[in-house]
């Protein structure tokens, strides 16, 4: 991922997104060549000179302080995840040539959080990584995502099979959401880690191969990923409508812990038992397996 680029996009993405009426600017001229606002207006509202803004737009983060940062993801309405985004960006820049792309290693998740997921018996559970590996999961989550493991699209990746397997658009009740969502977690990952060579790699694969993913990548939306609820429609047991809460593994680096809920009383907490029953019956994971469910590349 080249540092220059990914700022000059995501902040002139930033800029075509505000008007100047949201800005509480003046709008001059009834024919304005550019959405949202130009770059001499986020100058002002930043209260840096334009030239000083132009550097920065053309990528040129390095050694700006904390105070400019702050003013311009105030000028430019930023939320909380892309202002933690551009500061990835900043931090990146000013690294420069200290870091580099780092090789593909094995990832081995440790034997102390597989006992951890298999203890979380009632709920799905599982592991990944910020480009979406599928790491581990309980018998649970292996259950939910039996679809995702039996992909022909490749290694267990939600990215991978959302977009080059056909089946997830069933799965994802709302797929167009789950797609858009999924890629700003990528896209949040690539400025937080821009020496990733794993997720530069499944970057490019899904540009290559997938339309949707391409345009959607090209936006430079970013999303925090820790709560929320998903809908989801089982090939076995029908639809789920599950609550989750994400964890950032403190002892392991860049790995999360997701797990889902149903509220009680629901068809979805009927359901769950149901796959639970269809897990232990049908999903039985072999003694030798460990391979398939907690060993991935990163």
């Amino acid at each position: 991922m080249d540092n220059r680029t990914e700022t000059r996009d995501f902040l002139s993405t930033r800029r075509a997104k505000i008007t100047p009426e949201q800005a509480g600017l003046a709008a001059y001229g009834g024919n304005r060549r550019v959405p949202g606002l130009r770059r001499g207006e986020v100058a002002i509202l930043a209260g840096v000179s334009v030239e000083y803004y132009t550097r920065l737009e053309r990528g040129n983060l390095a050694g700006v302080s904390e105070s400019v940062l702050e003013s311009l993801a105030n000028a430019l309405q930023l939320d909380d995840a892309e202002r933690a985004h551009l500061y990835d960006l900043a931090r990146a820049a000013s690294e420069g040539g200290r870091s580099r792309r780092r090789p593909v290693r094995k990832q081995v998740i440790r034997p102390g959080v597989q006992l951890t997921l298999d203890a979380i018996s009632g709920s799905p559970a599982f592991i990944r990584n910020g480009r979406l590996d599928l790491l581990a999961t309980n018998a649970l989550g292996r259950a939910l995502y039996s679809d995702i493991y039996d992909s022909p699209a490749g290694p267990p990746n939600h990215a991978r099979f959302l977009f080059l397997d056909p089946r997830s658009r069933d799965f994802y009740t709302d797929w167009e959401r789950a797609a858009n969502d999924t890629v700003a977690i990528m896209r949040t990952e690539a400025g937080r880690d821009p020496y990733d060579r794993g997720l530069s790699d499944l970057v490019g694969e899904l540009s290559t191969r997938s339309e949707e993913f391409r345009v959607r990548w090209a936006s430079h939306n970013v999303r925090q990923h820790y709560t929320g609820k998903k809908h989801f429609r089982h090939r076995i047991v029908g639809d789920l409508h599950l609550l989750y809460e994400a964890l950032e593994l403190s002892a392991d680096a860049g790995l999360t812990l997701t797990v889902y809920n149903a509220e009680p009383g629901t068809g979805t907490a009927d359901a769950l038992q149901l796959l639970a029953s269809w897990a232990a019956t049908t999903l039985a994971i072999p003694e030798d397996a460990g391979d398939l469910r907690n060993i991935h590349n990163t």
